[in-house]
Protein backbone atom coordinates (compact mmCIF):
# COMPACT_ATOMS: atom_id res chain seq x y z
CA UNK A 1 0.00 0.00 0.00
CA UNK A 2 1.13 3.75 -0.81
CA UNK A 3 1.02 5.70 2.24
CA UNK A 4 1.45 8.76 0.74
CA UNK A 5 -1.37 8.08 -1.26
CA UNK A 6 -3.65 6.84 1.66
CA UNK A 7 -2.93 10.13 3.66
CA UNK A 8 -3.99 11.95 0.81
CA UNK A 9 -6.79 9.87 0.11
CA UNK A 10 -7.82 10.10 3.71
CA UNK A 11 -7.39 13.48 3.82
CA UNK A 12 -9.40 14.79 1.12
CA UNK A 13 -12.12 11.95 1.59
CA UNK A 14 -12.95 13.04 5.02
CA UNK A 15 -12.67 16.67 3.95
CA UNK A 16 -15.46 15.81 1.51
CA UNK A 17 -17.11 13.55 2.99
CA UNK A 18 -16.89 14.69 6.58
CA UNK A 19 -18.74 12.96 9.36
CA UNK A 20 -19.36 16.48 11.64
CA UNK A 21 -20.77 18.62 8.30
CA UNK A 22 -22.91 15.83 7.63
CA UNK A 23 -24.73 15.53 11.16
CA UNK A 24 -26.17 18.56 11.15
CA UNK A 25 -28.48 17.53 7.83
CA UNK A 26 -28.70 13.90 9.05
CA UNK A 27 -30.50 15.50 12.77
CA UNK A 28 -32.85 17.92 10.43
CA UNK A 29 -33.63 14.76 8.14
CA UNK A 30 -33.90 12.48 11.45
CA UNK A 31 -36.22 14.35 13.80
CA UNK A 32 -38.93 13.30 15.51
CA UNK A 33 -37.74 9.36 14.76
CA UNK A 34 -36.96 7.24 18.04
CA UNK A 35 -33.70 6.67 18.95
CA UNK A 36 -32.94 3.04 17.35
CA UNK A 37 -34.79 4.04 14.22
CA UNK A 38 -32.25 6.70 13.68
CA UNK A 39 -29.18 4.46 14.47
CA UNK A 40 -31.03 2.27 12.00
CA UNK A 41 -31.26 5.41 9.56
CA UNK A 42 -27.47 6.40 10.28
CA UNK A 43 -26.11 2.95 9.72
CA UNK A 44 -27.63 2.31 6.26
CA UNK A 45 -26.67 5.51 5.55
CA UNK A 46 -23.08 4.48 5.81
CA UNK A 47 -23.93 1.14 3.89
CA UNK A 48 -25.49 2.89 1.06
CA UNK A 49 -22.01 5.12 0.87
CA UNK A 50 -20.04 2.26 1.03
CA UNK A 51 -22.07 0.59 -1.96
CA UNK A 52 -22.05 3.90 -4.30
CA UNK A 53 -18.18 4.36 -3.54
CA UNK A 54 -17.06 1.17 -4.33
CA UNK A 55 -18.79 1.27 -7.47
CA UNK A 56 -17.54 4.57 -8.09
CA UNK A 57 -13.76 3.21 -7.46
CA UNK A 58 -14.33 0.61 -9.27
CA UNK A 59 -15.96 1.61 -12.35
CA UNK A 60 -15.22 5.70 -12.55
CA UNK A 61 -12.28 5.09 -14.91
CA UNK A 62 -14.00 2.77 -17.18
CA UNK A 63 -16.59 5.53 -17.73
CA UNK A 64 -14.57 8.32 -18.72
CA UNK A 65 -13.16 5.33 -21.51
CA UNK A 66 -16.50 5.13 -22.64
CA UNK A 67 -17.59 8.95 -23.08
CA UNK A 68 -13.54 9.27 -24.31
CA UNK A 69 -12.46 11.31 -21.44
CA UNK A 70 -8.43 11.46 -20.23
CA UNK A 71 -8.33 10.86 -16.57
CA UNK A 72 -5.75 14.37 -17.03
CA UNK A 73 -8.93 16.07 -18.79
CA UNK A 74 -11.11 15.03 -15.85
CA UNK A 75 -8.59 15.68 -13.66
CA UNK A 76 -8.38 19.67 -14.65
CA UNK A 77 -12.09 20.12 -14.87
CA UNK A 78 -12.25 17.71 -11.15
CA UNK A 79 -10.07 20.02 -9.60
CA UNK A 80 -11.77 23.10 -10.25
CA UNK A 81 -15.27 21.39 -9.09
CA UNK A 82 -13.56 20.41 -5.72
CA UNK A 83 -12.06 24.07 -5.35
CA UNK A 84 -15.13 25.49 -5.70
CA UNK A 85 -16.69 23.13 -3.31
CA UNK A 86 -13.67 24.09 -0.90
CA UNK A 87 -13.93 27.75 -1.20
CA UNK A 88 -17.55 27.48 -0.43
CA UNK A 89 -16.55 25.68 2.63
CA UNK A 90 -13.97 27.85 3.69
CA UNK A 91 -16.32 31.06 3.06
CA UNK A 92 -19.08 29.16 4.78
CA UNK A 93 -21.23 29.71 2.28
CA UNK A 94 -21.28 25.89 0.84
CA UNK A 95 -21.80 25.00 -2.51
CA UNK A 96 -24.93 23.78 -4.78
CA UNK A 97 -22.52 21.03 -6.56
CA UNK A 98 -22.10 19.45 -3.21
CA UNK A 99 -25.14 20.32 -0.97
CA UNK A 100 -27.25 21.15 -3.49
CA UNK A 101 -29.52 24.39 -4.11
CA UNK A 102 -31.76 25.70 -1.66
CA UNK A 103 -35.17 24.56 -3.51
CA UNK A 104 -33.39 20.79 -3.67
CA UNK A 105 -32.52 21.20 -0.02
CA UNK A 106 -36.18 22.33 1.02
CA UNK A 107 -37.23 19.34 -1.05
CA UNK A 108 -35.23 16.97 0.94
CA UNK A 109 -36.13 18.50 4.22
CA UNK A 110 -39.23 17.91 4.06
CA UNK A 111 -40.02 14.68 2.75
CA UNK A 112 -40.87 11.93 4.62
CA UNK A 113 -39.66 8.24 5.33
CA UNK A 114 -36.33 6.71 4.64
CA UNK A 115 -33.97 9.38 4.07
CA UNK A 116 -30.73 7.25 4.42
CA UNK A 117 -30.16 6.84 0.44
CA UNK A 118 -31.63 10.16 -0.69
CA UNK A 119 -30.41 12.14 0.15
CA UNK A 120 -27.86 11.47 2.68
CA UNK A 121 -26.25 8.68 1.04
CA UNK A 122 -26.54 10.33 -2.23
CA UNK A 123 -25.71 13.41 -2.74
CA UNK A 124 -24.94 14.87 0.77
CA UNK A 125 -22.23 11.77 1.53
CA UNK A 126 -21.60 10.66 -2.31
CA UNK A 127 -21.43 13.26 -4.34
CA UNK A 128 -19.67 15.46 -7.11
CA UNK A 129 -17.47 16.00 -4.89
CA UNK A 130 -17.09 12.52 -3.79
CA UNK A 131 -17.04 10.96 -6.95
CA UNK A 132 -14.04 12.96 -8.59
CA UNK A 133 -12.08 12.19 -6.03
CA UNK A 134 -12.13 8.87 -6.12
CA UNK A 135 -11.82 8.89 -9.80
CA UNK A 136 -9.04 11.05 -9.17
CA UNK A 137 -7.20 9.33 -6.56
CA UNK A 138 -7.54 6.05 -8.06
CA UNK A 139 -7.06 7.47 -11.90
CA UNK A 140 -3.84 5.33 -12.40
CA UNK A 141 -5.83 2.00 -12.03
CA UNK A 142 -3.05 -0.12 -10.14
CA UNK A 143 -3.62 -2.28 -7.61
CA UNK A 144 -1.89 -0.17 -4.84
CA UNK A 145 -3.61 2.65 -5.80
CA UNK A 146 -7.59 0.75 -5.50
CA UNK A 147 -5.70 -0.58 -2.14
CA UNK A 148 -4.42 2.97 -0.99
CA UNK A 149 -7.81 4.71 -1.43
CA UNK A 150 -9.45 1.99 -0.49
CA UNK A 151 -8.23 1.62 2.69
CA UNK A 152 -8.64 5.46 3.21
CA UNK A 153 -12.23 5.21 2.21
CA UNK A 154 -13.10 2.57 4.48
CA UNK A 155 -11.94 4.34 7.84
CA UNK A 156 -13.90 7.43 6.71
CA UNK A 157 -17.00 5.58 6.24
CA UNK A 158 -15.92 4.00 9.82
CA UNK A 159 -15.87 7.30 11.37
CA UNK A 160 -18.73 8.09 9.55
CA UNK A 161 -21.32 5.47 10.63
CA UNK A 162 -19.88 5.50 14.10
CA UNK A 163 -20.75 9.51 14.15
CA UNK A 164 -24.31 8.87 12.38
CA UNK A 165 -25.44 5.78 15.12
CA UNK A 166 -24.21 8.42 18.29
CA UNK A 167 -25.99 11.47 16.30
CA UNK A 168 -28.14 12.31 18.81
CA UNK A 169 -24.75 12.51 21.53
CA UNK A 170 -22.51 14.17 19.46
CA UNK A 171 -24.81 16.70 18.16
CA UNK A 172 -25.23 18.18 21.63
CA UNK A 173 -21.70 18.37 22.37
CA UNK A 174 -20.79 20.07 19.22
CA UNK A 175 -21.12 23.62 19.32
CA UNK A 176 -22.16 25.39 15.84
CA UNK A 177 -19.01 27.46 16.61
CA UNK A 178 -16.68 24.25 16.62
CA UNK A 179 -18.62 22.87 13.40
CA UNK A 180 -18.14 26.33 11.39
CA UNK A 181 -13.84 25.82 12.29
CA UNK A 182 -14.25 22.16 11.42
CA UNK A 183 -15.97 23.09 8.22
CA UNK A 184 -13.49 25.62 7.45
CA UNK A 185 -10.77 23.84 8.14
CA UNK A 186 -11.63 20.95 6.40
CA UNK A 187 -12.29 23.54 2.92
CA UNK A 188 -8.63 24.37 3.52
CA UNK A 189 -7.60 21.03 3.30
CA UNK A 190 -9.54 20.22 0.27
CA UNK A 191 -9.06 23.59 -1.98
CA UNK A 192 -4.51 22.84 -1.53
CA UNK A 193 -5.46 19.26 -2.92
CA UNK A 194 -8.33 20.56 -5.55
CA UNK A 195 -4.99 23.02 -6.37
CA UNK A 196 -2.69 19.98 -6.64
CA UNK A 197 -5.47 18.15 -9.13
CA UNK A 198 -4.96 21.05 -11.21
CA UNK A 199 -1.63 21.55 -11.20
CA UNK A 200 -1.06 18.13 -11.96
CA UNK A 201 -3.71 17.79 -15.19
CA UNK A 202 -2.42 21.07 -16.26
CA UNK A 203 1.13 19.82 -16.82
CA UNK A 204 0.55 16.58 -18.66
CA UNK A 205 -2.00 18.04 -21.01
CA UNK A 206 0.38 21.01 -21.45
CA UNK A 207 3.77 19.67 -20.83
CA UNK A 208 5.50 23.26 -21.85
CA UNK A 209 4.64 24.42 -18.79
CA UNK A 210 6.80 22.35 -16.86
Amino acid sequence: MDVALFVKAFGALFAIMNPFVALPMFLSLTEGMDAATQRRAGLRAAGYSVILSVVVLLAGTAVLGFFGIDVDDFRIAGGIVLLMIGLGMLNGTGSSAHTGTASEQANQAGQAGDVSFYPMAFPMIVGPGTITTLVLLAGDGSVTSYLSVGAALAVVIVMLGVVLFFSTAIGHLLSQKLRSIMTRLMGMILAAIAVQMVVAGLLVVFPGLG
